[in-house]
């Protein structure tokens, strides 16, 4: 039986229809269980039962500091090998992601999983193309982001799913491999072209201070979106490469379009223009 953690996220969710599309059953956990979710609270590792689970697609439980994310994937994997299980599929971050904020928690993982014992494959994902465009920012006059000319080789949600249902299905064929599943290179200008909008970019100084200054985000969000920031305008995060079109058998999604429509969703009603 699969198994797919953290089942209310968004990305769980598309790749439990992505699975249940394919005829593959499998289940959600969640600490927050629904319907027929399995309880699933990696806060608890006394509570965690994978048993009868086979393949355990682990995404990421990266909403929060390092620490506590090492710990909770290292609570889930201890739940793996006691369990039973065979075969862990992991959501990382893309190779070039390695400069991120957040890639060493990650990185911690993937190491946790190729010492457990436990046949793997690791999804080394690239940056949401969904995430690209929330993270652009509406003017009067348009568009405007750190960004700079920097590319991004930003992907849906929908690929990165569907590519992970296409492991979690056969996972033998995957065993030990590790893929970088990133896009087509798109930017900040590309997108505000895409709207009919002008793109501005400012200061990645003045970007840290709103976002310091922004009483919504977590205290380890803002390195995490500055580190984000810095890697596009400085082409770190910009290389492509062939796993995501071989796993999908298609090309990818237009990440410019998916991005658009993001923040396009977000336009205030009298800009743009007239």
């Amino acid at each position: 039986m699969i198994l797919v953690t953290g089942a209310n996220g968004q990305l769980a969710t598309l790749i439990l229809a992505q699975l249940d599309a394919r005829g593959v059953p499998a289940i959600g956990g969640s600490r927050n269980p629904t319907g027929d979710q399995r309880p699933l609270d990696f806060d608890d590792p006394g509570g965690l039962d994978l048993t009868d689970v086979t393949i355990l697609l682990l995404v990421s439980a990266g909403y929060a500091e390092d620490d506590r994310v090492v710990a909770r994937h290292r609570a889930v994997l201890d739940a793996a090998v006691r369990d039973g299980v065979r075969h862990v599929v992991y959501t990382s971050v893309t190779t070039a992601g390695d400069h991120l904020a957040f890639a060493p928690a990650h990185r911690a993982t993937e190491r946790m999983i190729r010492h457990s014992g436990l046949a793997w494959t690791l999804l080394r994902n690239g940056l949401y193309a969904e995430l690209f465009g929330a993270l652009l920012t509406w003017t009067p006059d348009g568009l405007e982001s750190p960004f700079g000319d920097g590319m991004l080789a930003a992907v849906s949600r929908a690929d990165l799913a569907a590519a992970a249902a296409v492991v979690a299905s056969a996972p033998a064929a995957h065993a030990g491999r590790t893929y970088d599943l990133v896009g087509e290179p798109i930017s900040a200008t590309a997108v505000a072209a895409h709207l009919g909008v002008d793109h501005r970019t400012i200061g990645l100084g003045e970007y840290r201070t709103r976002l310091l200054s922004d009483g919504g985000l977590l205290p380890f969000q803002p390195p995490m979106l500055a580190s984000i920031a810095t890697g596009i305008r400085h082409g770190f995060l910009g290389g492509t490469g062939p796993d995501l079109e071989q796993l999908l058998r298609r090309a990818p999604s237009n990440a410019v379009t998916i991005a658009a429509t993001t923040i396009d969703a977000l336009r205030p009603a009298r800009t743009g223009p007239v």
